[in-house]
């Protein structure tokens, strides 16, 4: 094959010393390991998720002076001298709410717990969508319509999923 040219798949393979070089291959590897590490991200995405669930519970329990300054600042409870990130706060607020919230209410939320977040936003409401569906791509929330038919967010959890995984193991 000639440098330049693609295969049936429109990848491109190029001529190396005298032997054809199949970058396909290179590129599927490539895509695998990729895909690989996103899963593996959204996995340990969860579970950090819900061991800050645990831990935020444990605070609500027994007082946030058992927790410590540094596991206060893990959990972004403690001010550290800068602004958490976006994203990093549209999951704080999915995960300690419980429950679904459309757009317009985690905006409110977010209004409430961290006001200067949203500000640094042009469109907050397309940016806190833009977020939320980020967070459904990496398995760390999902979409669903509720009764209104309105599109809301809720937290994936792990002791959600392997519930789920455990229900789909019992025979019918």
């Amino acid at each position: 094959m000639e440098i330049g040219k693609s295969n049936h798949d429109g990848v491109h393979e190029m001529k190396a010393s005298g032997s054809e070089a199949p970058v396909h291959q290179v590129v599927a590897a490539a895509r695998e390991e990729l895909r690989q590490l996103l899963q593996q991200r959204a996995e340990i995405m969860k579970r950090i998720g819900t061991v800050k669930q645990t831990i935020a519970g444990l605070a609500n329990l027994f007082g946030e002076d058992a927790l410590g300054d540094d596991l206060m600042e893990l959990l972004d409870r403690k001010p550290n001298g800068r602004q958490p990130g976006f994203t990093k706060a549209c999951r704080k607020v999915l995960m300690e709410v419980h429950r679904p919230l459309g757009a317009r209410e985690m905006c409110a939320e977010l209004e409430r717990q961290a006001p200067a977040i949203l500000s640094r936003h042009k469109d907050p409401l397309a940016s806190v969508t833009t977020v939320l569906n980020r967070l459904v791509d990496y398995g760390e929330a999902r979409s669903l319509t509720n009764e209104r038919g309105r599109r809301v967010w809720e937290w994936v959890s792990d002791r959600e999923q392997a519930a789920n995984q455990l229900a789909d193991r019992i025979p019918a």
